[in-house]
């Protein structure tokens, strides 16, 4: 049967290497400029000439963005670096705008160029004019249901691929094009570079008294209007494979390491363990809970099934009751050398995580720090610490630990 890509964030070059490690089939990201997270780190063209020959040594494809809405300035630099990614041999160019496809077209023609969510594909007619326009796949907005999807394949080439975001945080615009945060910060969306307006806590202003801030009130904490859920399918592994989706998509290139090897991990297995078992798959406990051990904000299905609740009122706080002790920093059969990231104490309970494997929980002790001491906390970031396994660890591990 049909395998569906499992396509995940690389907001630089760590967070591609363990998002292939745990699973990816292919990566997107994007150089300095052009793409819709100005925040994340992004690739200058020697960074993204080693980390596209890395992902193909590896066997993962590397999709490059390029879906701002271009202002003059931002075209007459597009000619030099659409030359760049075809020299590269990248997989595809993620557009939005006309005049970016053009160029695309012209100065990197042997490059497929994939449509991006930002243009907003809503229907089968918009889905078959890019078809027939030369895109090899189009990214459909997140405002779709299943149902809507599924007549969308339906009634589109075979060949034209769908890609479809089933993880990560939610816009309270039409994916990203979005306006207020330029209006109220002069920091443009549609240049990545958005200050999230939605997220923040706003107050009723009446005009005659300008200094006087009545709050809107939902909760304790006050009421966060525009906020949006996290978007999670990955109960839904199923109906997104029955709706002919060829890409699964996860939000997050301003995302950490440790947050792309998850939720990669966490989909990778369960695609695979559907598509071994599709009659009688039931998706694994592990699976299920992996999911809730990063940072996210409270979890719905987006706009997938029609009973959707996407708002939360009450904060816009992320959920953390897991948080990262320890990323690998040299690996030596059974003995793992870490670099601490969080505190711990000796005592405690961590786990072990690993590429294509349950995670593994042990009580933490005997841990030596980099003085070859054995102390009862492990206090100071960046230090080193090494523990011994019954068995050989992977070169992409990670410790974390639940926040009592």
């Amino acid at each position: 049967m049909f395998k569906p890509e499992i396509l995940s964030p690389a907001g630089d070059f760590e967070k591609m290497r363990f998002a292939i490690a745990y699973g990816a089939d292919a990566v997107y990201m994007s150089g300095k400029s052009f793409g819709m997270r100005a925040a994340a780190g992004n690739f200058n063209e020697e960074d993204m000439r080693k980390a596209i020959e890395y992902a193909h040594n590896h066997g993962v494809k590397c999709y490059i963005t390029a879906n701002i809405i271009p202002t003059n300035e931002d075209i007459k630099q597009m000619p030099a670096y659409f030359e760049h990614l075809q020299d590269v041999n990248a997989d595809a160019i993620i557009v939005a705008d006309v005049g970016t496809i053009s160029m695309a077209r012209k100065y990197a023609p042997k490059v497929p160029l994939h449509i991006s969510t930002q243009t907003s594909i809503l229907n089968y007619e918009a889905a078959n004019y890019w078809a027939e326009q030369g895109a090899e796949r189009i990214v459909l907005a997140r405002e779709l249901s299943l149902e809507e999807i599924k007549e969308i394949r339906e009634k589109t080439p075979k060949e034209l691929e769908i890609e479809a975001f089933v993880h990560g945080a939610m816009c309270i615009s039409y994916s990203g094009r979005c306006l207020i945060s330029q209006y109220l910060t002069g920091r443009d969306a549609n240049h990545g570079a958005c200050a999230q307006p939605c997220r923040w806590k706003y107050n009723l202003v009446e005009e005659k008294r300008p200094n006087e801030y009545f709050p809107v009130v939902e909760g304790e904490g006050g009421t966060y209007l525009y906020n949006s859920k996290d978007m999670c399918m990955i109960d839904h592994i199923p109906e997104l494979v029955d709706a002919g989706i060829t890409s699964f998509k996860i939000e997050g290139r301003n995302k950490t390491a440790y947050y792309a090897a998850g939720v990669t991990s966490a989909y990778r297995r369960a695609v695979d363990a559907y598509c071994e078992n599709p009659s009688g798959f039931v998706l694994p406990q592990d699976i299920h809970d992996e999911i809730g051990k990063v940072s996210h904000r409270n979890y719905y299905t987006g706009f997938y099934f029609v009973d959707k609740d996407g708002q939360f009122y009450e904060n816009n706080q992320y959920i953390r009751d897991w948080e990262v002790t320890g990323m690998p920093f040299k690996i030596e059969g059974n003995k793992a050398t870490f670099t601490l990231k969080n505190r711990f104490y000796a005592g405690q309970e961590l786990e072990l995580v690993q590429p294509n494997k349950p995670p593994y929980r042990f009580t933490a002790n005997g841990i030596v720090n980099e003085k070859g001491e054995t102390p009862e906390v492990f206090p100071h970031p960046e230090m080193k610490f090494t523990v011994e396994f019954p068995f050989e660890v992977d070169e992409f591990a990670i410790l974390r630990r639940e926040k009592n």
